[in-house]
């Protein structure tokens, strides 16, 4: 009986659970789907991270190369995002060229990037004017159950915090770069943010880390990207019902407390991967 009425009302179905304030899934309106990550999980990459936000399922793996660095900024490098959801994460989505969702997401990603200054361009630098690194950072959907913006933006982070770049030196006679891989160190991180996403229910009732189908039936959502100093590097609004000040400062206050549950959680596994 639920089930037949879940799919011919869906709408009236989510609001009989969220007036007792809960959902479907059995979870409060401010509670995140269980979280993993498992960093370094391709071998072949430079970095890697998989994350897991209930069934939504985001794997990044990061690729080093060289370029010379842009004319206008020779002393940077670059980080170049690109979020993929193939057919396989979801009926939703087509073979062939990326869709709009895999655009925004790819957008959104750079925006972080850019705003947090998770990276200084500088570090990328090798030579300046000659040889900068470029960071590949490709993110695929595995399985996609909504919130596929906090996957993404985690699995990023995690991935470059297990970059390790080898040495490089330029040889000064032949103008050729000579690579030590065995003198490889980390990438100097220097933010940390974290994304924590909403949905909107009936213009007024916010939940957080909304699934596919919550997103489907919401009347707009929200992403908010903070870092360790509470500081806002992104805020991800398109277009739907609008939110007064305080329920943005609810929003705002609710990823403070996240961006500590998922930098805590990075932290354990990143310590258990070290070797005793």
């Amino acid at each position: 009986m639920a089930a037949g009425f879940k799919t011919v009302e869906p709408l009236e179905y989510y609001r009989r659970f969220l007036k007792e304030n809960c959902r479907p899934d059995g979870r409060e309106l401010g509670e995140f789907r269980t979280t993993t990550v498992n960093i370094g999980s391709i071998s072949t990459a430079d970095g890697s991270a998989l994350v897991k936000l209930g069934n939504t399922t985001v794997i990044c793996g990061v690729k080093a190369e060289f370029a010379a660095p842009p004319a206008d900024a020779p002393d940077k490098g670059y980080v170049v995002p690109n979020v993929d959801l193939p057919p396989l994460c979801s009926s939703r989505f087509r073979s062939g060229p990326p869709g709009e969702e895999a655009q925004v997401a790819s957008q959104f990603i750079a925006d972080v990037i850019e705003n947090s200054q998770i990276i200084q361009k500088e570090d990328l630098c090798i030579s300046s004017g000659k040889l900068a690194w470029v960071l590949y950072c490709d993110l695929i959907c595995l399985d996609y159950d909504g919130n596929i913006l906090d996957a993404c933006t985690f699995a990023l982070l995690a991935a470059l915090k297990n970059v390790q770049l080898p040495e490089v030196t330029i040889n000064e006679e032949t103008a050729l770069a000579e690579v030590n891989l065995k003198k490889k160190k980390y990438l100097s991180i220097r933010t940390h943010p974290v994304a924590t996403s909403f949905a909107v229910f009936d213009d007024t009732l916010l939940i957080v880390d909304p699934t596919g189908e919550e997103e489907h039936l919401a009347t707009g959502t929200l992403t908010i990207v903070m870092d360790e100093e509470s500081r806002l590097c992104c805020l991800h609004k398109p277009g739907g019902s609008g939110l007064t000040g305080a329920k943005l400062q609810d929003c705002m206050s609710r990823a403070v407390t996240r961006h500590k549950e998922v930098k805590k959680l990075m932290d354990e596994v990143i310590k258990s991967m070290k070797p005793k």
